[in-house]
C-alpha cells in the first residue's frame, strides 16, 4: 500500500473514531510503529491532531475539513428530509445549479424518486456527475474545473468561468457554517468562490443544511443570510434564527419528526 494511501485511511478512522492507537495502526497497515508515528507527527504538524500517548486525537474544529466519504455517511436522514423538500419545489424542465456537498446526492435521489421530469443540472461534484449518469432522460452538465481528489470536487477559475455560462432557475448549495453576524462559510476558500458564483447566477437560491451548521463560523466567507432567498433544514432552527431569518426576508422550510415539513416566511 503506498503511504498516501495508508494516512488517507488513517484520517477516515480519526474522523470516525475520533482517536487512533499506534500499535493497532502498525497491525492494520503492516508497517513498524515508527512509521505510523511519522505519519501521526504530519498530521500533527497540519494541526489535525494531537498527539498523545501511544496515539493521537482528532482535532475537532467547524474548519477542519472532513473526508466525503465520511460526510455522504452522516446525518443520512435529515439529509434525505432535505432532499424530500427540495425535490418537492423543482419543477419539470428546472435548470438547477448543485454544489459538491453530500446534501446535493440526497437531492439528485430525491429528485428521480419524484419522477421529475426533463431536469438539467449544471455541477462541479464529481459524485452527483456519477449518481447521475443514469439518468437518459436529465441534461447533465460538468463546470469543468480543477480536480479536488478528497473532495470530489472541481474548483478553480475554470469551473467559475463554467458556471457563469448559465443562469439556471435554482441554484442549491450547502455551507459548513451559519452565523447571523458571519453569514454563510465553508472551509475551504476555492469552495466559497464556486458557491458564491452558483448564487449570482440562479434566479431562486437556496441553501440546504442540516441543524448542527447553525451558529457555527468556518474559515472561508460565501456571504450574507440576505444572499440566499430559502433555508432548507431538517429541524426547526430556534426562536431567535426563526425570527432573524424573517427580518432578512429568508423563508425558512424545514423537516419534523414524521417526515412532513412546515414552511416560514
Amino acid at each position: 500500500m503506498l503511504a498516501v494511501e495508508r494516512r488517507k485511511l488513517i484520517l477516515e478512522q480519526l474522523h470516525e473514531e475520533k482517536h487512533v492507537v499506534v500499535s493497532e495502526l502498525s497491525r492494520r497497515f503492516s508497517v513498524s510503529e515508527e512509521t505510523i508515528r511519522r505519519d501521526l507527527e504530519r498530521f500533527e504538524k497540519e494541526e489535525l491532531v494531537t498527539k498523545s500517548y501511544g496515539g493521537a486525537v482528532l482535532k475537532e474544529s467547524v474548519g477542519t475539513e472532513v473526508p466525503f466519504k465520511i460526510r455522504k455517511k452522516r446525518n443520512v436522514l435529515g439529509k434525505r428530509v432535505i432532499g424530500e423538500i427540495i425535490a418537492d419545489s423543482i419543477a419539470d424542465g428546472d435548470h438547477i445549479l448543485l454544489d459538491p456537498s453530500t446534501t446535493a446526492l440526497f437531492v439528485v435521489k430525491m429528485l428521480r424518486s419524484a419522477g421529475k421530469k426533463n431536469i438539467t443540472i449544471i455541477t462541479n461534484s464529481v459524485e452527483v456527475l456519477m449518481e447521475c449518469a443514469e439518468y437518459n432522460d436529465w441534461e447533465v452538465i460538468s463546470t469543468g474545473g480543477n480536480m479536488q481528489a478528497e473532495k470530489f470536487a472541481l474548483t478553480g477559475p475554470r469551473a467559475i468561468a463554467g458556471i457563469k455560462e448559465f443562469h439556471a432557475d435554482k441554484a442549491i448549495i450547502s455551507c459548513r457554517g451559519i452565523d447571523m453576524k458571519k453569514g454563510l462559510t465553508d472551509t475551504n476558500i476555492m469552495f466559497s468562490q464556486v458557491k458564491q458564483t452558483m448564487l449570482d447566477n440562479a434566479a431562486e437560491r437556496i441553501l440546504a443544511v442540516n441543524s448542527s451548521k447553525f451558529d457555527q463560523v468556518c474559515f472561508s466567507r460565501i456571504c450574507d443570510l440576505s444572499g440566499v432567498d430559502t433555508v432548507v433544514t431538517d429541524k426547526i432552527p430556534t426562536e431567535a434564527w426563526m425570527t432573524y431569518l424573517s427580518d432578512k426576508g429568508v423563508k425558512c422550510i424545514y423537516g419534523e419528526q414524521d417526515q412532513s415539513y412546515s414552511i416560514c416566511q
